[in-house]
């Protein structure tokens, strides 16, 4: 078996720790070398370009420094860069795919709890239940009794999803164990791959005025900038909840905010436009709107699981075995 000889190349000796635990790293040292202990945080000290010069492998990781053509000529061995975060557009120069390196990414791990994330809301706010919670309060202060909403209730109520992305699949999927209807919206994909996520395709338009929840998962792209809309978020049925765990600016935020502040539907939002809104912002304090720092991804010991995915790519090399994430050229213009 081939015994590949690895580095790390990322923010922080703290990152690694947390993305990299000792049986995480153990796994790595069982069949490759790590040939320099610290990480590389740039690639242009004496000792990065040496360390550069005998590796198989490279681990990033977020904070990692570009990779272009002056860092590849200083690899001529490097065979794999094992990414252990999500998009990689931001850290490669796409000439790299010329020089037959293979890019893996843990996109796959990181969407893991942002599928939890948006299923968690999914399923509250069919029970409104921020809103009930808000009410409780208010009415004990009162001293009056609590008043339930008769349209309270998650069977058969009707979930959207924008975007088959990753997340947007694993969502589709965790959805299946639940009693409701599932509308999609992505021109990429066919009635019948719908059907086979267990959802009924429609049109963007549609989803917004029959889904109860709308959960937005499409890649930030120069076609989708400010796709949700005045016109879409109008379309939404008086008391439904808009979920965000996507980007910011796939929305126009002055829109969301006016639908919001009259109350007539809810938000849960874990990334704005701006990121974080300022201070004083109307949504801040809106019994209909909850407002997340962009944690749906992965933190604490969820970074375990994209370590975990980076070093699995490690070990496939060294025994000669398919890669499980490994990105196209094809693939980068619609990465996230």
């Amino acid at each position: 078996m081939f015994r590949p000889k690895v580095a790390f190349a990322l923010r922080s000796e703290e990152l690694r720790g947390q993305l990299f635990p000792l049986d995480v790293l153990q796994r790595l040292r069982s069949v490759a070398d790590i040939v320099h202990e610290p990480v590389l945080t740039d690639f242009n000290s004496e000792t990065s370009l040496r360390v550069l010069s005998e590796v198989d492998a490279l681990i990033t990781g977020w904070g990692v420094p570009t990779i272009d053509a002056r860092i590849l000529d200083a690899a001529p061995q490097l065979q794999l860069i094992a990414h252990s975060a999500g998009t990689i557009k931001q850290h490669v120069d796409p000439a790299c795919w010329d020089r037959g390196i293979t890019f893996t990414t843990a996109a796959q791990a990181n969407a893991v709890p942002v599928a939890e994330f948006t299923l968690a809301f999914i399923l509250l706010a069919g029970k409104q239940t921020f809103a009930a919670a808000s009410q409780l309060r208010r009415l004990q202060e009162r001293g009056q009794p609590t008043i339930l909403s008769a349209s309270l209730g998650n069977l058969g109520s009707t979930v959207g999803i924008i975007g088959a992305s990753r997340i947007g699949r694993l969502v589709l999927e965790r959805l299946k164990a639940f009693d409701h209807k599932i509308l999609l919206a992505d021109p990429t994909v066919s009635e019948s791959e719908a059907s086979e996520l267990g959802a009924t395709l429609v049109s963007l338009d549609d989803l917004m005025a029959r889904a109860d929840v709308v959960s937005l998962h499409a890649p930030l792209l120069p076609t989708t900038v400010g796709m949700i809309g005045a016109f879409q978020l109008g379309l939404m049925k008086d008391g439904a909840t808009f979920i965000n765990t996507a980007r910011g600016p796939l929305v126009d935020h002055e829109a969301l905010s006016g639908e919001l502040v009259t109350g007539r539907i809810s938000a849960v939002l874990d990334v704005t436009d701006p990121e974080p809104l300022p201070a004083g912002d109307v949504l801040y304090g809106r019994d209909n709107v909850i407002l997340t720092p962009h944690i749906a991804g992965s933190m604490g010991n969820e970074l375990q699981r994209m370590g975990a995915a980076a070093v699995e790519e490690v070990i496939r090399l060294a025994e000669g075995r398919p890669y499980l994430h490994a990105v196209h050229y094809s693939e980068l213009e619609a990465m996230a």
